[in-house]
């Protein structure tokens, strides 16, 4: 039975994943966009085609064990992003990097804000990690339509007005939420693929569970634990009760169910839609 219910659990969160590429499937279609472009050095005319720069095979190789070392885990094996990462190669701060000079900047300052640590590196240790991620970004630019992430943007093609509506009738996202309750804000906290994951499978939820003993009495709180064989609970004060399957009975509030039922609902456009209209709740 646990196995068939983390089945069951990956079956929902492969549907989730699967919608959240539909939704954003027409935004991807590559569309010409204006490049980027650092200073160009004396001599050369401002709107000359940009060329991409080259480096030297050794520079590149010493840069990638750089960035597979200590950056990789966050930004991708190949810079193209991770787990929680952006991907650098579609980075407006690489496209205006002139031989590591913003690159390195960040590098050795970090961003604490968003979880990056900084890094104690030497100048050629700069010039190594800057030639391996231009060198990547100009792969990444001569690829046609293969792009992998996802911009915000991306996200923004639907009609909020129409996911207002949505959201308020059939829906009946309004029958849970609320935009000036719990989701006031959402979309200063959350943006792009998070946002939509979160609208579509809200996995870390807290579902209620309500534990009826033998006698009668009723104990409620948050769900810590639940299989066939055991169901628990931390109650208001936070401590952990359970009790076996077998001894009580139990009614469970999971406000997941909602969003799971409504997977096999959405069309192409109620997933634009609601994307509009939830990124307007700042």
């Amino acid at each position: 039975m646990n196995f068939l219910r983390s089945g069951l659990h990956w079956s929902v969160r492969f549907a989730a994943l699967f919608l959240v590429g539909v939704a954003v499937c027409a935004a991807q279609t590559p569309t010409p966009t204006p490049t980027q472009t650092a200073p160009a050095p004396s001599g050369v005319r401002k709107n000359a085609a940009p060329v991409s720069q080259s480096y030297p095979p050794a520079l590149i190789e010493s840069g990638s064990a750089l960035f597979r070392k200590d950056c990789s885990f966050c930004h991708g094996r190949d810079a193209d992003g991770g787990e929680t990462g952006p991907d650098l190669t579609r980075s407006q701060l690489v496209a205006t990097d002139v031989e590591g000079n913003k690159i390195g900047a960040v590098v050795r300052s970090g961003r604490p804000e968003k979880g990056m640590p900084h890094f104690d590196v030497s100048n050629q240790q700069i010039a190594a990690l800057a030639a391996f991620i231009h060198t990547q970004r100009n792969i990444a630019l001569a690829q046609k339509g293969g792009r992998k992430g996802v911009d915000v943007s991306d996200l923004q093609t639907g009609s909020a007005d129409a996911g207002k509506q949505y959201f308020d009738g059939t829906g009946g996202c309004a029958t849970c939420h609320s935009p000036t309750g719990d989701l006031a804000g959402i979309a200063s906290r959350h943006k792009g693929l998070d946002l939509e994951m979160r609208m579509l499978y809200p996995e870390r939820a807290k579902s209620k569970v309500t534990v009826t003993l033998a006698s009668s009495q009723q104990v409620t709180g948050i769900l810590a634990y639940r299989d066939e064989f055991t169901i628990a609970l931390r109650d208001a004060n936070g401590l952990y009760r359970s009790w076996p399957t077998s001894d009580v009975k139990y009614t469970l509030d999971s406000p997941v169910d909602a969003h799971v039922d409504q997977l096999s609902k959405y069309t192409d456009a109620d997933i634009h839609n609601l994307m509009a209209y939830l990124q307007t709740l700042r």
